[in-house]
């Protein structure tokens, strides 16, 4: 499991997603796709959070808008 998740407690907040061990796996599964790296490759994953997340508060913005949006369209899979 990725020792990153940690990091992004506060990104994770501002997307409305409450970690738990329980879906831990699919929120790291989730990360992976949208930094557009297979999933277990997490040094590279890490590497891609940190670009997308420092800088320019408008492109972090967007991505924790894109990962609050993929997160509820996967809850809402799981509700039907």
């Amino acid at each position: 499991m990725s020792c990153y998740l940690r990091h992004l407690t506060e990104e994770l907040q501002e997307a409305q997603i409450e970690l738990t061990p329980a879906n831990r796996r699919e929120v790291d599964q989730l990360l992976h796709e949208l930094v557009g790296v297979p999933y277990k490759a997490c040094p590279a994953a890490w590497r891609r959070l940190k670009e997308e997340l420092r800088g320019d508060p408008a492109r972090r913005a967007d991505f924790v808008a894109r990962l609050r949006k993929l997160w509820a369209e996967r809850e809402n899979k799981g509700a039907e």
